[in-house]
C-alpha cells in the first residue's frame, strides 16, 4: 500500500469519531488563533504532534475550503451534522464554520498517522 498525504481510514461516520472530530474542531476555533492557517496548524499539531508539511496544508486548506461552501450551500446538514454525539455544539460559534472546521477534524483525526490499527 502507497501512503499518499493525509490518507484516511473508514472512521469518518463512527458517532464517536464525529463528536470527536466536532470538540477538536471547536478547539481549534477557540485556541488556534484568527486565521484559517493558525487553526488548521493547531489541530493538525494536536492530532499528530508536528507542524503539516507544504503539500498537507494545502490539502487541509482545500478540504476546509470545500467544507465551507458545501455547508454555505446547504445550510439545513449543518444541524444534523453538528448534532452527531451526546455534547451539544458550542453555540457561541458561527455553525458554518464549525461544521466546516470538523469536517476537516475529521479527516485530521482519521489519518494513518493518528489511528492505531492491530
Amino acid at each position: 500500500r502507497t501512503n499518499t498525504p493525509l490518507q484516511a481510514l473508514d472512521l469518518m461516520n463512527d458517532v464517536t469519531f464525529l463528536e470527536a472530530s466536532r470538540m477538536l474542531a471547536q478547539r481549534m476555533l477557540k485556541e488556534g488563533g484568527q486565521d484559517p492557517d493558525g487553526r488548521l496548524n493547531y489541530g493538525f499539531r494536536l492530532v499528530t504532534s508536528r507542524a503539516p508539511n507544504a503539500q498537507e496544508r494545502q490539502v487541509l486548506r482545500g478540504d476546509l475550503q470545500f467544507h465551507l461552501d458545501y455547508f454555505s450551500t446547504n445550510p439545513g446538514r449543518i444541524k444534523g451534522f453538528l448534532s452527531q454525539g451526546e455534547a451539544a455544539p458550542d453555540p457561541a460559534l458561527d455553525q458554518r464554520e464549525l461544521a466546516a472546521y470538523a469536517s476537516v477534524a475529521s479527516l485530521m483525526l482519521n489519518l494513518d498517522e493518528a489511528v492505531t490499527k492491530e
